[in-house]
């Protein structure tokens, strides 16, 4: 675990009062931890297992050669 001295405005110190109350955080470092966890799911979203497998089955089909897809798909 690596411990941090660290500054905060007036601003972030309260909204990390208010995670930690919300969450039953026991202090400033389980919510500044909430918060970046939150920060990481929400950029990068995992894909669920039955989506990937599914996109594994899919890649593994033959392509489908099209001439006209405005013909194709009545799109004139």
């Amino acid at each position: 675990m690596v411990q941090a001295l660290v500054t905060l405005d007036e601003e972030t110190n309260k909204v990390l009062n208010v995670v930690k109350a919300k969450n039953g955080l026991k202090d400033k470092a389980e919510a500044i931890e909430f918060v970046v966890h939150k920060f990481v799911e929400f950029e990068e979203p995992e894909l669920r297992p039955a989506f990937v497998e599914k996109m594994k089955r899919i890649e593994k089909q033959p392509a489908v050669r099209i001439k006209d897809f405005r013909k194709r798909y009545g799109l004139n």
